[in-house]
Order: C-alpha cells, then structure tokens, then sequence
C-alpha cells in the first residue's frame, strides 16, 4: 500500500498536466509534425544507411521500439481498463498522440549534442542538459534517476510478466524461467550498443507482426461488435456511459500512466537510442523515433484493448473494491491473464501459448534497452575514469532485479514501474522544455533545407557553438 501511495502522489495533478503540457506545446510549435512530416517518418525509417560508428536510423527504430514496446502492451492495457475502464484506452490515445511531440524533441536534443566515446556514439538526456543547460549537477540529478529506474523500479514488472504468463502457458516454475532469462542475458549485454540494435533488428518486426496477426483474428472474428467497442471507449472516457461516470478522472490517469509507461515518450529513456544512430541531421531521428509511437500506441495497444473489449476479457474494479463490470471469474489486478481469456474463444488452448510467446519477445527485448541505457548514464556520471567494477555491479544488481521480480507479485511491481516512470517524468519534460529554443532552430533549419529541396545537412559546429554551453576541446 505504501508503494502504490507513492506512486498515486507522483502521478498526482501536476505531473499529468506537465505530460500534456509538454505534449501541446512541442505539438503546437513544430505545427504539429507527428502529421505533417508522417510520410518522411517512414522513408526515414526504413533507411538501413549505417556509418563506422553509427547505428543505422532502421536499426535505431528497432532499438527504440525494443524499450517501448513491452508487457505495457498487453498486461499495462489491461491493467488500464481493470482499474480506470475502457475509458483508459481513450486518454491513452490522447497523450500517446501528444506524446509524439515530446519524442521528437528529446530524440531530436539527443542526436544534436550526442558524443563519440569508444569508437560508439552515446548520448541522452543528461548530455543534453549538461551541454545545453549547463547543469551538470542536474544532469548527474537525471542519470541517477534512470539508473535507478531502469536497475530497480521497472525490470521486475517485465520478468514477472514473462514467469507468469509462460506458467499458465506451460507449467514452468518462475523461478525456473527467471534463471534462464538472467542467463542469456547474461550472455546477451556483451555484445555492446550494435550487438544489442542487430538482435532488436531481427527480433522486433518478428514478434510485432506475430502479435498483431494473433490480435487481428480475434477482432477480425467479432468483427461486428469493433464500433460498438470504440464507442464504449469514447463515451466511456467523456462519463457518457453511466456506469464509468465515476471512475473518470481515474480513467484519465491510468490512461495517462499507461500511454507514458508504454511509448515511454517524454522520459528520455529511449533518446540513447536516438542519439547512436549515425544521421545527416538531428532532426532524421527525431521522426523516426516520433513514429515509433504509432506502432507501439495505435497499432499494438489498441489493437490488445480492442481484443479484450470485443471479447468480453475484462473486469473493471470499483473504487471500493468491488466490481463496475466483471466479466471474467478472475481475482486479479489485470494483466496477462484478461490477454489470454481474449484468445479462447478462437485458438482455445494454442491462445495460452501464443499469449505467452509475445509476452515474453516483448518484455525481453525491454530487458535489452534497460541496460543499454542505465549503462550510458554510468558511463556519462563517470566518463573518462576506470568503473569496470562498477559496471560488474550495476550488471549483477540487474540481473538481481529481474530474478526477483521473476518470482514476486504483480500489483507492487507495477507501483513501482509507476515510481521509476514519474521520476524519469519529472526531471526529462522539465529540461526539455527548457531546450525548446534550441530545438526549434534545429527543426526550421530541417524545415528550410526541406523546401529548398535538398537533403538536409546539420553543421553541428556551428550550431554547438552558440547553442551548447560546453565548447568541444
């Protein structure tokens, strides 16, 4: 209870209408680029162009898509509509929709004052504050609260996603299941920044179509109740429909939550992603990684809340700890087990497996991302000293984590994803509205290369010397 309180005060008024605020404005000011330059989003996806030290801007989509993409899909939506109604899904679009601004600025900020360290480009946040604020101290503020995000608060809500589901599935222990996963993860973080984009490169599009097919079938079958669910979903969310009228202002904040904790835009986790790829011009990134919220959002959320609507797979929880609806004879916060109810009907007893399987594609190739990133932070604290040994502990204490949350409830696990999510939250929206001049001039010099139809060029120089802080030696 003391967890969840903690999270329910972080995620409290302030931090919402910074999620929307920040949303609007970066919307608004770049006149809405997630629609204008969406034809661009993909022609700049699809480029495989990769450079000596840069990642390809394909590969950094994968790598992006490998953090956003996870058990928020499918066990955060359903814990979305078990707790705030189908309504959830609704502000959930909103701010994911939104929320493309923000990616866009940060990834953008990202690729402008990023760095070339070991033969790797790196950076993120905290390099986009120390250069362009000049706040180190706030930018150590930052790293440190990734680290303990990505190291302590969200790998265990992952792993627990993986045991469970792929012990209703096939009977193996979790403590069994999450041996093996520390294993080959174990195993996997050696192989560095283009080891980690080449395994995201194969595995992503794999399991994203996968999961997709699955979800469409079943919607494709109860075809004919789609609009009444989108329906549901909307009057839902205005307090329309009678039943959820008093759970709205719950719906908007775990729509909210769920849309931040799934695309994870506006928390500066997934710029190191954006900040290695090898680009022309910072702002090539910042649509790529923008786009990334439609696939995670708009096609594989919706297409899991559609799923379990259409299906009749959820349970909606009163404030008293009763039920507004239960459709389902399930004692549960909500999770993998509404996702697996959804399949019956069409795979029978192969759902509990194919539900299974995404589940753990999904939330592995988080587990890859969450380490990429807590290591460059520890190397950004740190750069330029000797931390081996530090890394060895930061490697353990994360494989710890994820052991631990193999085998611990669920219903803490996702107060304390919530606790990492707001903290990220708080510190990263705040910077990057600060860099929104920046960010502005790098966007309209894109936009004026643009019309006069080159192929534009970013003189980082020049830029870096009336925009950064800290002159390059």
């Amino acid at each position: 209870m003391v967890i969840h309180e903690i999270a329910s005060y972080i995620w409290s008024l302030p931090l919402l209408l910074l999620c929307i605020g920040s949303g609007l404005a970066f919307s608004f000011g770049t006149k809405f680029v997630q629609i204008r330059y969406f034809k661009e989003m993909i022609r700049q996806m699809l480029n495989k162009q990769k450079s000596d030290v840069g990642i390809s801007s394909f590969q950094s989509l994968m790598l992006g898509l490998s953090g956003r993409l996870g058990t928020g899909n499918i066990a955060g939506i359903a814990t979305a509509i078990a707790v705030g109604g189908p309504g959830a899904i609704f502000w959930m679009w909103v701010i994911s929709f939104l929320g493309a601004g923000s990616a866009f600025a940060e990834s953008t900020l990202g690729q402008i004052y990023k760095i070339k360290e070991d033969g790797e480009y790196r950076g993120g946040p905290s390099y986009y504050i120390e250069k362009g604020l000049g706040l180190k101290w706030y930018a150590i503020i930052f790293s440190i609260s990734i680290l303990l995000s990505y190291i302590i608060f969200l790998p265990g809500i992952q792993a627990n996603a993986i045991t469970t589901s792929l012990y209703e599935a096939f009977g193996i222990p979790p403590i069994t299941m999450g041996i093996l996963i520390v294993i080959s993860l174990a195993i996997l973080i050696r192989g560095g920044i283009k080891g980690f984009a080449k395994f995201s490169e194969i595995i992503i599009p794999f399991m994203t179509i996968g999961y997709l097919l699955m979800s469409w079938i079943i919607i494709a079958v109860n075809f004919e109740k789609v609009p009444s669910a989108i329906w549901l979903i909307i009057s839902s969310a205005m307090g329309i429909q009678q039943a959820f009228a008093g759970i709205v202002g719950v719906a908007i904040s775990y729509g909210i939550r769920r849309g931040v904790f799934s695309t994870e835009s506006g928390l500066g986790t997934q710029v190191s992603s954006a900040a290695a790829a090898g680009t022309k011009h910072p702002v090539t990134q910042g649509l790529v990684q923008a786009f990334s919220i439609y696939i995670d959002t708009f096609l594989v959320s919706t297409s899991t809340a559609i799923m379990l609507i259409v299906t009749n797979s959820y349970n909606v929880i009163a404030p008293n700890n009763g039920y507004i609806v239960k459709n389902l004879d399930i004692e549960t916060y909500g999770g993998a087990e509404f996702a697996i109810a959804a399949t019956q009907g069409v795979f029978s007893n192969l759902g509990r497996s194919l539900v299974a399987i995404s589940i753990f594609f999904f939330a592995y190739t988080v587990f890859v991302t969450y380490y990429y990133v807590a290591e460059t932070n520890l190397l950004y604290i740190f750069k330029g000293k000797k931390i081996k040994w530090l890394m060895w502990i930061i490697e353990l204490l994360f494989l710890f984590f994820i052991f631990r949350g193999s085998i611990v409830s669920s219903e803490n696990a996702w107060s304390m994803a919530d606790i990492g999510v707001g903290i990220s939250a708080w510190v990263n929206l705040i910077a990057i509205l600060l860099l929104y001049k920046p960010l502005m001039v790098c966007f309209k010099d894109y936009e004026k290369q643009i019309k006069q139809k080159k192929e534009p060029v970013f003189n980082s120089k020049n830029f870096l010397e009336k925009y950064s802080k800290i002159q390059e030696k």
